[in-house]
């Protein structure tokens, strides 16, 4: 390991911590989760942000996140939707520099006014209809 994986939280993580993994990449639950269930995928091999992935890698964590969501619909049947995302960047909100994809649960009422999903991240511009 080199001295930023050996400061990564990411790359440091204890495998028992890990809800799910496969070859490339593996899945914990979020610390500081937006709903229940709020995941994230994480590729083993230390890599700033989802554009650095290599193929297999896209695959693998692809895999863990369709088996996650099987599993989150599961164990709570109150779940109708998902939110799947990550931050590439500082601009963009990424505060650990090592590739994560957020897999959020989403409930009916968890929101007074879904409409727009991710394009919450700039409130103005959640609700585009006000454009059309």
């Amino acid at each position: 390991m080199n001295d930023t994986e050996n400061q990564c939280l990411f790359c440091a993580m204890p495998p028992a911590s890990r809800i799910a993994d496969n070859q490339h990449a593996y899945a914990i639950r979020d610390n500081y989760p937006v709903t229940p269930l709020h995941s994230l995928v994480i590729p083993k091999r230390h890599v700033e942000d989802y554009f650095g992935l290599q193929e297999d890698e896209l695959l693998d964590c692809n895999q863990l996140l369709c088996d996650l969501k099987e599993a989150i619909l599961k164990e709570d049947e109150t779940v109708c939707g998902f939110n799947v995302g990550m931050n590439a960047g500082a601009v963009a909100g990424q505060t650990i520099f090592h590739c994560h994809i957020h897999l959020i649960p989403r409930r009916e009422g968890d929101n007074s006014n879904p409409r727009g999903g991710v394009r919450g991240v700039i409130p103005l511009k959640a609700d585009y209809t006000r454009y059309v």
